[in-house]
């Protein structure tokens, strides 16, 4: 205790520093020269400035994975570089993000975080048809230019002068859109006429330096203080589980200790979890472990500080607890299944579950009340 009691007191001295350093990060005033960079992308190569000097024109878009604003400008950044390619003009991708300043709490509309290879994920599955880069290790280029939010948008001339910055368009819903604010400033450009509007607000997620690491660690502490509870899981409780009655996106995972890929699949299912349950999301995990082995599922869970709703088979007759959920399950586990408010069954996976598959399904079927159009960006093939 006394070994991890230093070893946070160090930790939050070095993130005070980072805190220090990171003052108020003024963005890059307009006619300033482009800061230099040399920054890994997802092809696996260093990027630097000098290598798009050919262009008439430079975009450096500050973006991310994560936020959900800058997930609804996917398509239109993609766009904005397939338009201008054969006209001079290079789109770069920056993403600023230091992934572990990014709380658990901040990830209820995403598939994955920041880091760099997460970035390669997204960018796959999306079909990034520009150069997109990583800050988030060092953040020195992320300070140099000054993203308040993603998406941030960074136009400069050919002689690299700023000429302007802030959003991409006026809406994050594609449809409100009224003014093309980057393209109207890259059309001033390649027509050599300087640019009416050199500067707009942003809207999206702030940019997460360093600083906030201290915050993730204490949501992640606060998470792992929660209780670990374990009830008797009856026949009649499985078939209430199976009808969903909750008006929530319900992930049912069935597990055993002596079940090798359950126990390794458990953490992925609890951070999902972690991540969702602000919304209208809940996990319920239910051990198929016979009922006088209840010490060693509760340890387990207790391990893995599971905070979800937890059940445990009431009776030693496996076979008829496994018909009372689903009398079309008829082997082992890990079981998983996805079920919608009403018990529509969205997804039933025997075996391990691809995590990155799951939390798709599961976003593309979460109520957006809240953020209308999130929903369909996941549902979308």
């Amino acid at each position: 205790m006394v070994l991890r009691f230093v070893r946070l007191v160090v930790f939050l001295l070095a993130v005070a520093l980072f805190a220090d350093q990171d003052g108020q990060h003024p963005t890059l005033a307009l006619g300033s020269a482009a800061p230099d960079f040399s920054l890994p992308g997802i092809d696996g190569q260093m990027h630097k400035l000098s290598e798009y000097s050919n262009a008439q024109v430079l975009a450096i878009v500050f973006t991310c994975n994560h936020c959900p604003t800058a997930q609804l400008y996917e398509s239109r950044i993609k766009k904005l570089a397939d338009d201008y390619r054969g006209r001079g003009v290079t789109l770069v991708a920056i993403e600023p993000n230091d992934p572990e300043a990014v709380w658990l709490s901040e990830l209820g509309y995403t598939d994955v975080s920041d880091s760099l290879e997460e970035m390669k994920i997204r960018a796959a599955y999306r079909h990034f048809n520009f150069p997109y880069l990583y800050d988030g290790e060092t953040q020195s280029v992320s300070r140099a230019y000054g993203p308040k939010a993603t998406p941030h948008v960074f136009v400069f001339d050919a002689e690299r002068k700023l000429r302007y910055e802030g959003r991409v368009d006026n809406s994050q819903r594609e449809s409100l859109v009224k003014t093309q604010d980057a393209r109207s400033a890259i059309d001033a450009l390649l027509a050599h006429q300087p640019v009416k509007v050199q500067h707009t607000g942003v809207f999206g997620c702030s940019t997460k330096w360093k600083s906030k690491q201290a915050g993730r660690v204490a949501e992640l502490a606060k998470i792992e203080a929660e209780p670990v509870k374990l009830e008797d899981a009856t026949a009649e409780t499985l078939r209430k589980l199976r009808s969903n009655p909750t008006g929530k996106v319900l992930l049912i995972n069935f597990w055993a200790t002596w079940c090798g890929p359950c126990m390794k699949e458990l953490p992925d299912l609890e951070t999902t979890y972690r991540m969702f349950r602000g919304r209208d999301f809940d996990l319920v995990t239910v051990s198929t472990n016979l009922p006088d082995e209840r010490a060693g599922a509760l340890k387990a869970l207790v391990k893995q500080h599971a905070s979800s709703r937890n059940y445990q088979f009431a009776s030693d007759d496996t076979y008829a607890m496994q018909a009372a959920f689903d009398a079309k399950w008829e082997s082992g586990v890990p079981y998983t299944v996805v079920i919608a408010p009403g018990g529509k069954l969205l997804y039933a996976q025997t075996g391990e579950v691809d995590i990155l598959e799951l939390r798709r399904l599961i976003l593309g079927n979460l109520p957006d009340p809240d953020y209308i159009g999130h929903r369909a960006y996941w549902a979308a093939k």
